[in-house]
């Protein structure tokens, strides 16, 4: 499984692929805040281990987009199957009114996180 930077590619592109947006090198770049040799080499590694592909951009032919192999779901699946189960296995024991509320505090906390950490790269 990759770990760190090599990992937040996939998690960069899946949450791209969410928002129904175009990934590609310089988004990946300015989400992980590395420069765009940086991005392009954790790039080449997702796609050489085949959790991501590169396709053409239809509407742009001298730009490359990148999506998430069935490889990479899987492995983003179990990562977010992981994460859930430490977050339940820590709060198993609080009441449940507490685990909504953290539930809706963190949701809160990974959207502002996101909103302030953003390709703009403005804090």
């Amino acid at each position: 499984m990759p770990e760190g930077a090599a990992f937040d590619v996939l998690d960069v592109v899946e949450a791209a692929e969410e928002r129904g947006e175009p990934a590609g090198v310089r988004e990946v770049a300015d989400a992980l805040r590395v420069d765009q040799p940086r991005a392009s080499k954790l790039v080449a590694a997702a796609v050489q281990a085949g959790h991501l592909r590169r396709e053409a951009d239809q509407a742009d032919g001298r730009r490359t987009l990148l999506a998430v192999t069935p490889a990479g779901r899987e492995l983003l699946e179990a990562a977010h199957a992981f994460r859930r189960s430490v977050v339940a296995r820590v709060t198993r024991d609080w009441p449940a009114a507490e685990r909504a509320a953290f539930a809706r505090l963190f949701t809160r906390f990974m959207d502002d996180f996101g909103a302030a950490n953003g390709p703009s790269g403005e804090d």
